[in-house]
């Protein structure tokens, strides 16, 4: 091992250059980082400490817990592990995925699997028994922290599916308001605020987004392929409709609904995840190569002649007309360039909040017991460090 490989802090800006590593071992041997967690519910969060994880070194290995470790742990799922392997197999940074990862992470697992140290989150992970799962690593000097990305948690993401909230896609001076009610707020008392867990508004920037793209250009001859929709709480069934898309040409562009349209075809609090965070959501995904912000509902020739598209594809899912009479798809159509896909998978948006609901109390549960071990262990290091500040 190297001996750069000590405790510590990188904000993952670092390109995938040697000289540039926060670990570099000058050996020429490939770096393999280790990450491994829930994967529950994978949004862009995850994916930005994956890309961290990966300008740590040369390979990212994500380990995966199973069902059985989670629900003992901090309570069910929502996804099932072959769903959340998909998912994380999908994000644009990932080499490897193992399921069956144990909840604390062992310096045995990290030989196994070749890695020379684990990354995760400046956040705090417990057993049940408040342990906690990092501890083996951190001792042995092979754990390194990136910076999680706030405004965002699975948690967060349950609680609006809960409580149908509608922050998430304020407008206008209200926008970038920075919200403080986070979790706590599922039925629980909402004085209680987990630093990690409960949620301030997220705020994008165009850094984030230049972090999350891999600013490519289609190449000259190119058959560039064009999908459109809201994508929210971007899924399974999302992954492989990307997937099929993408193999109908060599560059697929992505055109992101704004959080108006969304709501006008979906109704509800729909978008569960705004504009911003759809974006992310979707750039981190392996198959896309680029987003269209805000595409206009309606496929325009503007839109076609501009990106030079030549197959406009959708899912199985209803089109509906823009003002209950016009074809969104009526000029590609025109064009002869529209196509149908058929993923093979019936995972929707609507199916993921009907999971949550119809386990709100297990959720609930799940939540309220994990904010109130996050808020002990917080206290506990305030307390350790007011007593070292005094030694």
């Amino acid at each position: 091992m190297s001996d750069k490989l000590v405790n510590g802090t990188c904000n993952g800006t670092s390109s995938n250059n040697h000289n540039n590593k926060c670990n570099g071992n000058g050996k020429g041997k490939d770096i393999r980082v280790w990450c491994d967690g829930c994967y529950d519910m994978v949004h862009f969060g995850h994916a930005n400490s994956l890309r961290q994880a990966k300008a740590l070194g040369d390979k990212v290995i994500v380990g995966i817990h199973t069902d059985e470790e989670i629900t003992k742990h901090k309570g069910p799922p929502v996804f099932t592990e072959e769903e959340r392997v998909k998912m994380v197999k999908g994000i644009k940074w990932v080499d490897e995925v193992v399921l069956g990862a144990p909840y604390v992470t062992t310096l045995e697992v990290l030989d196994q699997n070749n890695c020379d140290f684990c990354v995760h989150g400046d956040d705090i992970t417990m057993t049940a028994e408040g342990v906690d799962t990092y501890h083996l690593v951190k001792s042995a000097n092979r754990y390194k922290e990136v910076k999680r990305t706030a405004g965002v948690s699975t948690t967060d993401l349950v609680g609006r599916m809960l409580l149908l909230t509608r922050n998430h896609f304020r407008q206008g001076s209200a926008e970038y308001d920075i919200e403080k009610e986070g979790s706590s707020n599922m039925g629980q008392d909402s004085a209680a605020k987990s630093p990690w867990t409960g949620c301030s508004q997220f705020l994008p920037t165009t850094q984030k987004i230049i972090q999350f793209s891999d600013g490519k250009s289609p190449n000259p001859g190119d058959k560039i392929v064009y999908v459109a929709g809201a994508f929210d709480l971007f899924h399974v069934g999302h992954l492989d409709f990307l997937e099929k898309a993408s193999k109908l040409g060599d560059y697929l562009i992505v055109g992101l609904h704004t959080d108006p349209v969304v709501n006008s075809y979906k109704g509800s609090n729909y978008p569960i995840m705004n504009l911003h965070e759809r974006v992310l959501s979707v750039l981190a995904c392996k198959f896309v190569n680029e987003v269209v912000i805000g595409a206009p509902y309606c496929v325009t020739e503007e839109l076609l002649d501009h990106f030079k598209i030549d197959v406009v594809c959708h899912g199985r899912t209803p089109i509906a007309l823009e003002d209950g009479k016009i074809d969104p798809y009526a000029v590609p159509k025109t064009r002869a360039i529209f196509e149908l896909i058929d993923s093979g998978n019936n995972m929707t948006t609507e199916r993921i909040v009907e999971r949550i609901i119809s386990h709100r109390l297990e959720y609930e549960r799940r939540n309220q017991a994990k904010e109130k071990k996050e808020i002990e262990a917080f206290e506990a290091l305030q307390r350790q460090k007011q007593t070292q500040k005094a030694g």
